[in-house]
């Protein structure tokens, strides 16, 4: 694997490195050498910022903690990174066993505007082509409560997300 470190409001050690190039080399089973690997150290205050991105076949799987020290915080990045990759594998297992899941469109309710929001952050990322049960599996891997993706079956944009109930809603596109 290609792992690029790069550091924010602090100066990446050696040790750090070091410590950190030790573990993510123990994924190294699970991914081909030409994956690549970002990990984005931070300090702000007293917290040491950790967050781990690989993006693999149109997923990704990210990681982020913060503690007050950084290698307790690589520790940590790497356990969540350890969960995320077993539940990965166990979701596509039981998918190819099992045939895809139904899914069931429920209406979605609208919430009530906040007062005066700000624009505070802009994403921008590749959307490819892909079923709604694959955006899923996508959404519940990065932890979010929605994902935004192409649907391969009707070429539009579209939103899967997390209901409070527990389960999953879809937005589509109407013109």
């Amino acid at each position: 694997m290609r792992l690029t470190i790069s550091g924010r409001n602090m100066v990446v050690t050696e040790g750090i490195k070091n410590k950190l190039e030790k573990q993510i080399q123990k994924l190294d089973k699970y991914f081909d050498p030409s994956t690549d690997v970002t990990a984005t150290l931070s300090v702000e205050k007293n917290r040491h910022i950790l967050e781990v991105t690989i993006p693999i076949n149109g997923a990704i799987l990210r990681a982020e903690e913060s503690t007050d020290d950084m290698y307790n915080t690589i520790d940590r990045v790497m356990d969540k990174l350890d969960r995320q990759i077993r539940r990965h594998r166990t979701k596509l297992e039981k998918r190819l066993k099992n045939g895809s899941f139904k899914f069931d469109t429920k209406e979605l309710q609208n919430k009530e505007e906040e007062k005066e929001p700000k624009l505070v952050r802009t994403k921008r990322f590749a959307m490819k082509p892909m079923p709604v049960e694959e955006a899923l599996l996508q959404m519940e891997l990065l932890g979010h409560n929605f994902f935004v993706f192409s649907n391969g079956d009707t070429d539009e944009v579209n939103v899967v997300y997390k209901r409070k109930d527990g389960n999953y809603g879809l937005i589509e596109p109407t013109f």
